[in-house]
Formats: C-alpha cells, structure tokens, sequence
C-alpha cells in the first residue's frame, strides 16, 4: 500500500513539472510569434496598376471636322518603405507608357518613363539622417521623329540614354509628405549603348562619340519630393531633381528634372490622371522640355497601411 501511495505521489509530480514546461514553452511560442507579429509592422508597402483607354470616331461626312483615333495607356506603381529605430530603406518604383493611333498616320508614343529609386537611410534626429541612394532613368522603347516626307529618324531608345545615380549624403524630412536629399558626392553614369542613335542625335546625350558610358564622378544631387492628399479623393506628387557636374558647373550647366502626378478619384476604381514631365539637360537640348498627359481610366491599389 506504502509503495502505491509513493508511485501515485511521484507520478502526480511529475505530471506537473511536465505540464509547468508546456505552460513554458506555450508561452515562449506566443512571445515568439508576437516579435514575429511586430516585426511585420516595420514595413509599409502600397501598390497601383492602372489602365486607360480613349477612342473617337468620325463618319466621312462628318461636317465639324475630326479624325479617328485610339489612345491606350498604362501606369504601374509601387513603394516599399522600412522603418526599424534608427534605420529606413525605402524603395520605389514607377513605370508608364502610352501610345496613339491616328488614322493614317502611323502609332506614336504618348507616354513612356522608368524610374527607380533605393535609398538607405539612418535617422540623426527627428528631421534629418544621413543616406546613400541608387536611382535609374530610362525608357521602354525606340523614341523616334518624323520626317515631314514620311520617314522616321530615331532619336532615342532603351538605355538611349539611361542615367543610373548614386548619392550619398543628407536628407530633411520633417513629414511623411515631404522629404529633402542633398547629396553632395553624386557620381552619374549615362549611358547610350545603341550606336545609331549619334546619327539622330549629335549630342548623344552628353556620351563622347563611340563610347556607351559617360561617368560624372564629381557632382551635387538634389532630389526632393513631395506628395500630398490634398483633398479625399485628389492627391499631387512633384518629384524635383537638380544635378550639378563640379568640373563644368556653369548655371546653363545643371540639369533640372520635374515629374508631376495629379490624380483625381472619382470612384474606387475610376481615376482622373494628368502626368507631366519637365526637363532641362543642356547636353540634350539648349531648350526646356515638357510632356503632358492626361487619361481617364480604371486605376487599382492596395496597400497595408495602418
């Protein structure tokens, strides 16, 4: 009886140490799973792709005037931002294209831009950190110009030109709308690794004749952005950047590049876009350059924001 009354003692014992390391271990895996949760938290990421479409057509007898034409356009989007103490890496990605169909005239481009951006940061206060960044210009396909007698000269291409820029220096954020680099030690490669395109354009894009990288070691970036809901459904995004070659820096020698976005909402799916480009590069043109889009199409966009 003695011995059963020990072996029902020692088995009751060891029943609750093993319990206790379940209890334990139950609780390791719950505070492992809420650091995992946590962590989850240290990204915020958003999403777009949009899609537009505008067409118009004329009877031969139409007495207004007109022609018949096809317009299609697409636009994806994304950013990914990182936030961990001190420490940010935000990413963003933009690309667009277009394109136009007149009747008797053949397909033209509306729209075309690839634009990349990376930048690692670490926070010295509350407004300003430190950075290094990469960010890569480019288009999708051919640019060409047309002749008055019918022939198209090209004048541009995939990475023709492309412009890849790293930057490392200082940057301003007092919001999440706004946000200031200067970058003080910004070397640029431009490339143009089509050799036809000198024939179009003499310049070849500031890359000397029968090379395809130009490298600017020494020079200044600026790159600021700012993108702000203005109202409920309306929202403006203005990216600005300045570059500045220290061993030509003459004021007729700095290139200034605007991109401005303005999108308005008219239901969760249907968006009013107007996208405008504004370019001055003296080793492409002495004059200012501009494009504008506008389109009214489906845009969609998720994003896991808190």
């Amino acid at each position: 009886m003695r011995k059963f009354l020990l072996l029902c003692s020692v088995s009751l014992l060891l029943s609750r140490l093993a319990l206790a390391q379940v209890d334990e271990l139950a609780e390791s895996v719950d505070v492992l799973s809420e650091d995992v949760l946590k962590d989850t938290t240290f990204w915020a990421s958003e999403f777009s792709a949009g899609l537009n479409f505008n067409q118009a057509g004329f009877s031969d007898n139409w007495k207004a005037g007109g022609i018949n034409s096809v317009a299609f356009g697409a636009i994806i989007a994304g950013r990914s931002l990182y936030r961990k103490d001190r420490f940010t890496w935000d990413n963003e990605m933009e690309l667009l294209y277009g394109i136009v169909k007149n009747e008797g005239e053949r397909t033209r481009k509306s729209n075309d831009r690839i634009f990349l951006d990376s930048k690692a940061g670490y926070r010295l206060s509350s407004n300003w950190a430190t950075f290094f960044s990469l960010n890569f210009i480019s288009q999708f396909s051919d640019g060409v110009e047309f002749n008055p007698d019918g022939t198209t000269t090209l004048i541009s291409g995939f990475m023709s030109p492309g412009f890849l820029t790293s930057s490392l220096g200082f940057e301003y954020r007092p919001n999440d709308e706004f946000s200031l680099r200067m970058g003080p030690f910004s070397p640029r490669l431009t490339f143009v690794t089509d050799p036809n395109i000198i024939e179009g354009e003499p310049s070849n894009y500031g890359v000397p004749a029968g090379q395809t990288v130009r490298t600017e070691w020494l020079a200044f970036q600026l790159f600021a952005i700012w993108d702000k809901d203005i109202a409920e459904n309306f929202n403006i995004k203005s990216r600005y950047m300045m570059f500045a070659n220290y061993e030509t820096l003459a004021w007729d020698r700095i290139d200034h590049r605007l991109d401005l976005t303005l999108t308005a909402k008219i239901t969760n799916l249907i968006n009013v876009t107007l996208t405008s480009i504004n370019l001055y590069d003296f080793d492409q043109d002495p004059g200012i350059q501009f494009s504008q889009a506008l389109a009214l199409g489906i845009l969609y966009k998720i994003d896991n924001k808190k």
